[in-house]
């Protein structure tokens, strides 16, 4: 009886031993088909990753894409190799390859942006300026670009896409809809990139760069194209933070006494095509457009260039002072000299020469 009983107790032991072996032997095979290509044969495939995203962003992209068999197996490669170092970039991937020669791939920065061309876009550029740059340096033409920011279907696409973007750009007095919204940053785009595709990178760049003040834009009050389009002109009248702040402090204190704002840069935008120099600003406040702040009360119709982080900040955050006027020395150092009335304005322009 103690006989049978030890062995029983032995078979027990073996069978237990066999589902372990099973089991890991199936979970062995499960993880090694996993790591398998997914084509047999060259499938040649363009992938972005985005500045930002996370792993696990990118490994859904990569089983969306069909480039990875299993998302799950992927990621338990990724940590017992440490792969997790994913570059932000352009990739040409295959879809045979296996697993672990993608995920090498995505970790080695020589292998990112191979065919892409970088460009570097300045803050303050006006959008048509931007897409002549888009046109020399990468083939796509500015007219098709600038057609495309115009088509109201295609802004129609974008605004389920992007929370950000509102009806108000669908203004067909806007010389350029999505003016203010091509954020000034160095991009990377791909030797084939298409225009769409360029616009939804600048797009993708904007929501990046606007998500940190989403709670500051709703203490303001402003709309986003509100607060886009006041950026934009403290963007073209100042260079420096300090400036920027000590302007949007002004045209705040203006904007509260029911004073026009009488900015001559919006009388630029507004001249778009006729400006020759920024003279022809000054001396054409009388033009007919919505853009121009001395015949229209409150912001202009919309923004007038590409404002960046400092102009924005400085709208969301304006240093208080009790200033109405200012002017900028255009033909010397910059400098910027304030003033609380029209006076001390017109004093300061005699004092420092500042009257072409």
């Amino acid at each position: 009886m103690k006989k049978q009983l030890k062995n029983k107790k032995v078979l027990i032991a073996l069978v237990s031993v066999c589902i372990v072996l099973a089991a890991a032997l199936s979970v062995f095979i499960y993880y090694k088909t996993g790591l398998k290509a997914v084509a047999s044969r060259e499938t040649p495939t363009s992938f972005q990753v985005q500045p930002g995203e996370t792993s696990e962003v990118v490994l859904d992209k990569l089983q969306t894409q069909e480039l990875i068999r299993n998302k799950t197996v992927a990621k338990l490669y990724m940590k017992f190799h440490g792969l997790s170092d994913i570059k932000a970039g352009n990739f040409k991937l295959d879809a045979r390859w296996d697993t672990p020669k993608i995920l090498e791939t995505l970790n080695d920065s020589k292998q990112a942006n191979a065919d892409d061309i970088k460009i570097t876009f300045k803050e303050g550029m006006w959008a048509k300026d931007v897409a002549a740059l888009i046109e020399k340096q990468t083939g796509v033409k500015a007219k098709e670009l600038l057609t495309l920011w115009n088509d109201d279907a295609y802004l129609n696409t974008l605004l389920k896409k992007y929370s950000f973007l509102s009806k108000d750009i669908l203004n067909a007095q806007y010389k350029v809809k999505l003016e203010g919204y091509l954020y000034p940053e160095t991009y990377s785009f791909h030797k084939d990139a298409t225009a769409k595709q360029i616009t939804e990178t600048f797009l993708d760049q904007f929501q990046k760069a606007i998500a940190p003040y989403a709670a500051d834009i709703k203490k303001s009050g402003m709309s986003m194209q509100e607060v886009i389009t006041f950026a934009s002109i403290v963007q073209y009248e100042a260079s420096t933070k300090e400036d920027m702040e000590m302007i949007a402090g002004v045209f705040q204190n203006r904007l509260k006494q029911g004073m026009t704002l009488d900015s001559s840069v919006t009388v630029c935008y507004a001249l778009y095509d006729d400006m020759t120099s920024g003279e022809d600003c000054e001396v054409n406040t009388h033009i007919d457009s919505p853009y121009n702040t001395y015949k229209n009360a409150g912001l202009p119709i919309g923004p007038i260039l590409n404002p960046g982080a400092m102009a924005i900040q400085a709208v969301l955050h304006p240093k208080a002072n009790d200033y109405l006027y200012f002017v900028a020395d255009i033909y010397g150092d910059g400098k910027v000299y304030y003033a609380r009335t029209l006076d001390e304005q017109e004093a300061n322009i005699d004092k420092y020469n500042l009257r072409k």
